[in-house]
């Protein structure tokens, strides 16, 4: 069964009478990388969280082309700051799987398969807990991508690595997207929008001012908002 297109009508999310984000009115397609841009506090994380469905929209509506509950089990997000459990590497990978019922042997098996396609294949009994950012990182993506996804949304996830741990989070991407994994991501890094983007999302102010194919948003975005942004200039 299809889980695209995801199609938002009017959706928005409020808190204490403000609005976050919406109305938004926007349909995705069932491949590529929709990479969400905009200033801080634009709301790009809130923008993600509504679409994955873990905040409470306050009007509109948000519908996949399959059922709402069988969607749910077919996505995964990956945070900006992940959490880690107090447990190793390969326990934290195998989590998702022991939770949807695989048996341990295979979960582990699988987790350690996992955690050297993302380069963490040789510290499988380490703490979590222990590990740098770009280790943390990896090891969220791994865990997210185990399950083998049909959608993957990750809210900045390279925002605070250095350039080597940030190619290599690009690397793993790259490589998920050309193996079908739908990924919906925000980022605050333009070359990296560039290198990944299939599609961009441009946010301001808690509305999507632009959406449309990659190259021709950086080859001249259609507001003028977008073209400062793109500039580098502050918008507000």
């Amino acid at each position: 069964m299809q889980m695209f297109p995801l199609v938002a009508q009017g959706a928005q999310v409020r808190r204490r009478g403000k609005v976050l984000v919406g109305p938004v009115d926007l349909t995705l397609g069932g491949r590529g990388t929709s990479i969400v841009i905009g200033p801080n506090g634009a709301g790009k994380t809130t923008l993600l969280k509504m679409l994955h469905g873990i905040v409470r929209m306050n009007g509109g509506s948000l519908d996949w082309a399959c059922p709402l509950e069988e969607a749910q089990k077919r996505q995964a997000f990956v945070f900006q700051t992940p959490v880690m459990m107090r447990r190793t590497v390969i326990d934290n990978i195998a989590y998702p799987l022991r939770l949807a019922g695989m048996s341990r042997r295979e979960a582990r098996a699988r987790a350690a398969d996992w955690a050297g396609r993302v380069g963490l294949g040789e510290i499988l009994q380490r703490q979590a807990t222990m590990l740098s950012g770009g280790e943390r990182q990896k090891l969220a993506l791994a865990r997210a991508l185990v399950r083998e996804p049909e959608v993957l949304f990750l809210d900045e996830p390279c925002a605070a690595l250095d350039g080597r741990a940030t190619r290599e989070i690009e690397e793993i991407l790259a490589h998920a997207s050309d193996s079908g994994t739908r990924l919906i991501m925000s980022t605050h890094n333009m070359g990296q929008a560039r290198r990944l983007a299939d599609e961009v999302i441009f946010v301001l102010g808690g509305r999507i001012h632009e959406f449309s194919p990659a190259e021709a948003f950086f080859a001249g975005p259609q507001t003028p908002q977008g073209r400062a942004f793109l500039n580098g200039d502050i918008v507000e």
